[in-house]
């Protein structure tokens, strides 16, 4: 069994822009430049965790590894462990939860991630850039995180907070990139926990483990992946990556 692996939760109710996962960028659809760049960074095996027969099979058919789960899952995170208990008999030492909706991704920022997670200073891992504009910064469309001291390369830091809207009294703020890697005892207390106020109030599902005094630390990327939850997003990721082809 793999000491890592990579798992990309995907559906295609996605509330504000469905069917988002089969969305074209570059004639491929969103969740295809998903899984490459998670084969890319050479880590582990890369599955995705679906309950849409049509994600499971654009997945087999371009010789990818997609597991059918259920549909009743509160969160992406059940969604990991589904194939976590399951596909990999809970045996797995690291397990990166990838949201499906960042085709820009550098898959070095994966791999970075995971060297990490292999020290075992933590319970979670994530990865968080600067923002390129006060529009960006304000935009509650994108996550923030709070650290307990300035984000520098190759540095990863204690995680104080995440949030939607802007935070007063947070002196270091950055703009969180949606991937996180579990130690397996992490992932399997993270799930057990009953969702927590904070994460229900804001939407954010990494705030249980902080109400739970889970550690997450945070490292820094120059790149920001474009995380597409709208149109609007959809347009500037094809902008993007369309340019750089």
């Amino acid at each position: 069994m793999n000491k890592t692996a990579i798992i990309i939760p995907s559906r295609l109710e996605a509330v504000r822009l469905p069917n988002k996962p089969l969305e074209l960028i570059n004639n491929k659809e969103m969740i295809l430049h998903v899984y490459e760049a998670a084969k890319k960074s050479n880590t582990g095996e890369v599955y995705v965790a679906t309950p849409d027969q049509k994600i499971k099979d654009l997945i087999i058919n371009s010789g990818g590894k997609a597991i059918l789960t259920s549909f009743n899952h509160q969160t992406g995170t059940d969604r990991v462990f589904e194939v976590f208990k399951n596909q990999l008999k809970s045996e797995t030492s690291i397990i990166v939860n990838l949201q499906g909706d960042m085709p820009n991704i550098d898959p070095k920022t994966i791999t970075k991630l995971v060297s990490y997670m292999n020290k075992g200073k933590c319970d979670i891992g994530t990865l968080a850039s600067t923002f390129s504009s006060e529009k960006e910064m304000v935009d509650e469309n994108n996550v923030k995180v709070s650290v307990k001291e300035k984000l520098e390369s190759n540095q990863f830091v204690k995680a104080t907070d995440f949030f939607r809207k802007d935070e007063k009294n947070c002196k270091y703020v950055y703009h969180h990139v949606g991937i996180y890697a579990f130690t397996n005892k992490a992932l399997v207390r993270y799930v057990s926990l009953k969702r927590s106020k904070l994460e229900l109030k804001r939407k954010l599902e990494q705030l249980r483990a902080l109400e739970n005094s889970m550690t997450i630390h945070v490292g820094y990327i120059n790149s920001s992946p474009l995380s597409v939850d709208t149109k609007n997003d959809l347009t500037e990721v094809k902008k993007i990556m369309e340019t750089n082809e």
